[in-house]
């Protein structure tokens, strides 16, 4: 029987009814799906899809992109991203996801337009606020790492640990995406084990961005680590076509392969890789 908790997240079910997206996960025995994080989904829809089909929501993927900057300069701008934050607790509360995604600074800002002292400030001040309105509706946050290409702010985890200290927050953790530290960690095993238990939410995927086992990662220290760590969150596949703009690709057709054929290699890869780690 598997230890953990697997889900798939929506970004690359875009193109379809999300009904079908439920079906699809059931089929394969997925527990949970990780939605995309905008608004104006059908909420209602959603939770009996949860109740037909016993799939729940484990997390809100956030879009942290353009003014949703939580470092920003200009106080307009910064107010936009603790909104939206607010935002994703409340859809996360309506759908029964635990968990939502925080990015302090936002995919494609590349550098820093204040001192470092004063956008470390400002990133303690508005993910304490936005983790103090998640509490309030039941929902923890976790605070989510990408490579050097993507940003400049939270690159590897031990600095994502440091910023969930200094917020005091107790409903607050750090989030591991194994396509980012495959770039950015020393170990992928070893920055989960030095997490620890600050470790509460995790994004898989193989070296290639696509599901585990087409590229050339061991995923058997990475199990062994979450294991070892007594890691209860879920673990999530987040998959994408290897293109400069995965998201124009998927409207291309261009990733037809992550729907089925990779959400149960995805998950099967994994589960080999549990039952290697429990027979050493």
């Amino acid at each position: 029987m598997s230890q953990f908790k697997y889900s798939y997240n929506a970004i690359v079910y875009s193109q379809e009814p999300v009904a079908t997206s439920f079906d699809r996960l059931s089929r394969y025995g997925y527990d949970a799906i990780e939605l995309i994080g905008e608004r104006g989904q059908d909420e209602k829809l959603i939770n009996q899809l949860v109740s037909d089909t016993g799939i729940s929501v484990s997390s809100i993927c956030s879009i942290w992109f353009g003014d949703r900057d939580l470092v920003h300069p200009d106080a307009a701008t910064r107010q936009k991203g603790i909104d939206y934050g607010k935002s994703m607790a409340d859809f996360a509360a309506s759908v029964g996801a635990p968990t939502i995604i925080v990015g302090p600074s936002p995919v494609g800002k590349t550098a820093a337009l204040a001192s470092d002292e004063q956008e470390w400030a400002w990133a303690v001040e508005n993910v304490r606020e936005i983790g103090e309105y998640a509490a309030s509706v039941g929902v923890e946050i976790t605070l989510e790492c990408w490579n050097r290409y993507e940003t400049y702010f939270l690159n590897k985890l031990d600095k994502a640990v440091r910023l969930v200290k200094d917020t005091g927050l107790t409903n607050a953790g750090v989030h591991g995406d194994m396509f980012h530290m495959n770039i950015e960690e020393v170990t992928i095993d070893g920055a989960f084990r030095e997490a620890g238990s600050y470790l509460n939410h995790v994004h898989i995927a193989d070296s290639n961005r696509a599901a585990p086992g087409t590229g050339h990662t061991d995923f058997v220290p990475t199990v062994r680590a979450l294991k070892d760590i007594e890691y209860s969150g879920f673990v999530t596949f987040e998959l994408l076509p290897a293109s400069a703009d995965p998201f124009a690709m998927i409207a291309r057709n261009g990733h037809l392969q992550f729907l089925d054929q990779y959400t149960e290699l995805a998950i099967t890869t994994m589960r080999a890789a549990e039952k290697s780690v429990a027979g050493k």
